[in-house]
């Protein structure tokens, strides 16, 4: 089968970064799912995984933690999926990734594809969707029956994917007041197209921006992207018993004792926690994406693809990459077919 995986961890540049290859293909077993892989998005872990792994080996390693396809074969143990049924999900860090004609995955992580969406469509939902869910709803604790309607959330980085996620989940289900952080026009209109009531600029002062906007402080926040050069700002922008989620690991240490006084909880978030130690709560992600099934099917949610690169390949994989790496992305990018 078709697949692009790479041997060297080199920059994207390099001829060997990613490669086209012929792989022999996988065989369904246990709890696993054998998908036929129509489409995929690529995400920063890519890029990071591509980058800055383990010491170079002669293993082969293959990429992509998004698809959404059809289920060609099922294991012995395979409870909810049947060969025929179209499936999205984002897989584990822990196995080949989803660069690949055929993949297997578990069944504990993977949803039954939103009927309304395309495979593109689809395949650009999965790990942002399970990110934000998870920093929302199980590590921010956020009621998703609106029980905490009208409190204050702010996301920094709200025009990526897992931003892109978290607004409509928090306007959808929570019912929050968003405030996002974009700094281009472009970015600032789809933050606000996805229903974020007012938006600041991250590369600007933060707590005058909210002050300006008459909200000094929030109850919740949601750090995509340089957690580490706001974190000293954090407990400024937070009130008194606020909580913080944030999923871009940090170079060096900061300072805990800095959210101490206002008693400010701080949490991280790894969608592959659950699949990495095969926890024994791991199918909430099958349940998560079954529930954000019906959100987008019912217009509730609405995918965050925006552009479509072409066919699975080295190249068109590279170019995917490239843009991540700029880091000015919106929404999401997705590759299709091989």
């Amino acid at each position: 089968m078709k697949a692009v995986g790479f041997y060297k961890h080199l920059p994207i540049d390099h001829p060997e970064s990613l490669l086209d290859l012929e792989v022999e293909a996988p065989q369904a077993s246990n709890r696993d799912l054998l998908v036929e892989v129509k489409a995929v998005s690529v995400n920063p872990v890519d890029t990071k995984r591509r980058a800055a792994g383990a010491k170079p080996g002669p293993e082969l390693k293959i990429l992509g933690y998004d698809a959404a396809g059809v289920v060609a074969a099922v294991g012995p143990q395979v409870q909810w999926f049947k060969p025929g049924d179209k499936v999205y999900y984002a897989g584990s860090n822990q196995r080949p990734g989803t660069n690949s004609q055929l993949h297997l995955v578990d069944e504990r992580v993977v949803g039954h594809m939103p009927s309304n969406l395309s495979f593109a469509e689809a395949a650009a939902l999965p790990l942002t969707t399970i990110t934000a869910w998870e920093a929302m709803f199980d590590r921010m604790g956020v009621s998703k029956s609106g029980a905490d309607a009208g409190k204050r959330l702010l996301v920094l980085g709200g025009a990526g994917g897992v931003g892109s996620i978290a607004i409509q989940l928090a306007k959808k289900l929570a019912r929050l007041k968003v405030i996002a952080s974009a700094s281009r026009p472009e970015s600032i209109a789809w933050v606000k197209k996805l229903g974020a009531n007012a938006t600041v600029d991250h590369t600007k002062p933060l707590p005058e921006q909210l002050a300006a906007l008459g909200v000094p402080e929030v109850d919740y926040i949601f750090c995509c992207s340089n957690t580490e050069q706001v974190f000293a700002l954090l407990p400024r922008l937070i009130v008194p018993q606020g909580r913080i989620c944030s999923i871009v690991r940090m170079a060096g240490p900061v300072d805990l004792s800095l959210l101490q006084e206002k008693s400010v909880s701080f949490s991280w978030e790894g969608m592959f926690t659950r699949s990495t130690f095969q926890t024994p709560d791991m199918e909430a992600q099958h349940d998560l994406l079954e529930d954000a099934a019906g959100l987008l099917e019912s217009g509730a949610l609405v995918t965050t693809f925006t552009e479509n690169l072409g066919k699975i390949c080295a190249a068109n994989l590279k170019q995917a990459h490239q843009r991540i790496e700029q880091g000015h992305m919106i929404g999401k990018l997705v590759l299709e077919g091989f």
